[in-house]
């Protein structure tokens, strides 16, 4: 029996009373019937009479709540990618909102979310497919079963439309609330998409004359995703920031994706000759990426660098043994590579990582949670291997700053040398796809390299990129495609290629995370620091700041609605309508419009000519007036940033929440402003913040 795979063309046809979901390559497949305006899901015989059709799309990517209405998101536009392995790769381009109730009620929070979301879709990265897994590496697809739905085999960390999915998985499941149960319903999963958000590239190319597919892959979890400065650290659930799975891999002898546009300057398939023989075969490294598992923060005060704060790394000990627990059962041994610096302010965040090794190495193993995924499929540690659980953990630390200053990149071979020895023995996976189905895997690999820096994107980008060729170089040599002494990057045009390919993931990664691209990729693409590559990095640094400061906040409240970190039909009415009003003081709101007014009036009289026998002197004294509240303007946002700071108005933050207060009760011992913000600070001045934090703890 062969798995059931989503539709690759569906057709929506839309009544006052329903959305009808059927696909014209399959006539008798059960047509999806989404009720309006409840959100009813029931499944009906042939297709429906009475609607009228509104198009055709590429699937259907979730369905979500808010305050006053469901919404339908619906993928109207995709691009071919590439093909693995014969399957086509699309990239979501353009999705489209469909409304439950017929007449809409306007609502000005209801606006808002939506707009959120459109943004965060049009923004992010996110690809399918239609019959092969993005969201497993090639080993682990190798131990799937292949019969299962594509959904039912999606890995739960990166299938990052899971949430908005969870109504048609539960109808699917026959666990649908507010309807009488009729059991599973089987006809549901073609409708269901799993969708990887993250980076996809495929490229046809060569090394020495022989044919290859190279692909690099960057899978993002959706477990506390969210922007640079108010996503840090660990949670309680044991999940990190920016967690990042990237997975580098070459096919060999793929037949069934030839066609495809070989890398420019290179021969491709057209001459290149097989290797290995006819059977197609894949080749695959995976490495991590995550924050440093403790809890930390780095409060943004308008200051280029944030307030850093850690709790007691105590208190994270049990949040970081399911982080690891998942991790060992996941990858095996895991070398954590830490790249924060030695001294200065980034020590304290260095000393709690090697604190938290220390506590779990000197504890038992504790029982794990039922439910994670620890399953065999998942299992790569050997039966006979008798030593205690956390010894699978290996702590690596390299100052980088301190090694590679002076542009002297070559020095992160001394890491590398550090790594050697667990490098080979955790090998990578070799897999072959049998004429009868299914893959003969050759080798496994049972080690993974997490890297991290304070971001865990400029310095760990250039770790990882260093890594991906060393093991590259390895598996060619293993291959007889390269004779053993001799590296990838022989080859000047594959290398090229491989430059800038690793530039685009760190640039991709570095835009979800911090709001640009990666710094210094001029010296990852070319092999050189250059002065327009300079002036980017100077670029990137001030929209860094700007972007963390003033518009990470409404980025934050869109993955928090996207991945269901936040209910807004759950809110209250009079609460939610309130959600996004500004509740600081007015005076504190007025300060920076003062400071443009009193700017503005500034520049113009400077720049105005004036007659000769004009008087001047109540102007200048009008000037010089406003000098004098523009810079005590300046330097009041400047002293209380945290004010000023556009924090997330769902989810705060708490250390967002606590930071807030003790700002403002500062600010009302202020000399001048104090006496117009009234008398003390109270929890009430707080606003959304505080409610943001309640409705977090």
């Amino acid at each position: 029996m062969s798995a059931t795979l989503p539709f690759r063309d569906i057709n929506v046809h839309a009544s006052s009373t329903y959305y009808a979901f059927s696909s014209p390559s399959s006539p008798d497949a059960p047509t999806l019937v989404v009720e309006r305006p409840s959100g009813d899901l029931r499944l009906n015989d042939g297709k429906l009479t009475g609607g009228h059709r509104v198009s055709s799309i590429s699937g259907i990517l979730g369905i979500i709540k808010l305050r006053l209405d469901s919404y339908i998101i619906v993928i109207t536009k995709s691009t071919p990618m590439g093909r693995l392995k014969g399957q086509q790769i699309y990239k979501v381009i353009s999705t489209e909102f469909l409304p439950l109730r017929e007449r809409q009620v306007r609502d000005q929070d209801e606006d808002t979310y939506v707009a959120y979301l459109q943004t965060l879709l049009k923004t992010g990265p996110m690809y399918f497919s239609y019959s092969f897994d993005l969201t497993n590496s090639f080993q682990r697809q190798a131990q799937c079963d292949p019969k299962e739905p594509l959904w039912q085999r999606a890995d739960d960390r990166f299938f990052w439309n899971r949430f908005v999915q969870s109504s048609l998985i539960d109808f699917r499941l026959g666990k649908a609330p507010g309807r009488i149960s009729s059991g599973p319903q089987p006809g549901v999963d073609p409708y269901i998409l799993p969708v990887m958000f993250g980076m996809m590239s495929i490229t046809t190319t060569s090394i020495k004359g022989n044919a290859m597919t190279f692909v690099l892959m960057t899978r993002r979890s959706r477990h506390r995703a969210g922007t640079r400065y108010l996503s840090r650290g660990i949670d309680e659930e044991g999940h990190v920031s920016n967690f990042n799975e990237t997975e580098q891999s070459i096919i060999l002898n793929d037949n069934a994706s030839s066609g495809l546009t070989s890398y420019a300057g290179d021969q491709g398939f057209t001459n290149g000759k097989l290797v290995g023989g006819q059977e197609t075969q894949v080749l695959s490294y995976v490495q991590t990426r995550g924050s440093v598992p403790v809890f930390w923060a780095e409060v943004n005060t308008l200051q280029y660098t944030p307030k850093l704060q850690i709790r007691g790394v105590e208190s994270a000990a049990p949040s970081a043994r399911k982080h690891f627990d998942e991790q060992i059962s996941l990858y095996g041994e895991n070398y954590m590579v830490n790249l924060v610096n030695q001294r200065g302010r980034e020590v304290r965040v260095k000393d709690a990582y090697e604190q938290m090794v220390k506590i779990l190495q000197s504890s038992p193993q504790e029982e794990q949670e039922p439910g994670r995924k620890t399953n065999e499929r998942f299992h790569v540690i050997d039966a006979k291997d008798t030593r205690s659980w956390y010894d699978h953990l290996h702590y690596v630390y390299f100052d980088f700053h301190n090694e590679t200053k002076g542009l002297k990149w070559h020095r992160a071979q001394l890491l590398l040398d550090q790594l050697k020895d667990g490098l080979v023995a955790g090998a990578y996976f070799h897999g072959i796809d049998m004429p009868s189905g299914g893959v003969d895997v050759r080798n496994k690999q049972s080690a993974v390299v997490r890297t991290n820096c304070m971001d865990c994107l400029d310095r760990t980008n250039v770790v990882q990129s260093m890594l991906g060729r060393w093991t590259l170089t390895r598996m060619l040599t293993d291959l007889s495609v390269i004779r053993p002494g001799e590296s990838a990057q022989d080859d000047q045009t594959f290398e090229h290629l491989f430059r800038n390919v690793w530039a685009d993931n760190a640039d991709v990664v570095s835009k979800s995370y911090s709001g640009t691209g990666a710094l210094k990729t001029d010296f990852t693409r070319t092999g050189n620091r250059t002065r327009a590559g300079m002036f980017q990095d100077l670029n990137n640094s001030i929209t860094r700041y700007v972007r963390n400061n003033f518009a990470d906040g409404p980025r934050q409240d869109g993955f928090d609605l996207f991945l269901g970190n936040y209910h807004p039909d759950t809110a209250a009415i009079g609460a939610a309508q309130q959600t996004f009003v500004d509740r600081r003081p007015l005076a504190v709101q007025a300060v920076p419009y003062m400071l443009g007014m009193c700017a503005f009036f500034v520049a113009v009289s400077v720049g105005t000519n004036r007659m000769p026998d004009s008087t001047v002197w109540p102007v200048r004294l009008f000037t010089l007036a406003c000098l004098g509240v523009a810079g005590y303007g300046g330097n009041f946002m400047w002293r209380f940033g945290t004010l000023y700071v556009n924090w997330p108005r769902l989810n705060t933050p708490q250390f967002a929440a606590e930071a807030y207060q003790d700002t403002l009760e500062r600010a009302h011992k202020d000399p001048i402003m104090g006496a117009f913000l009234g008398k003390g600070g109270s929890d009430a001045r707080l606003g959304n913040l505080e409610e943001g934090k309640k409705r977090r703890e």
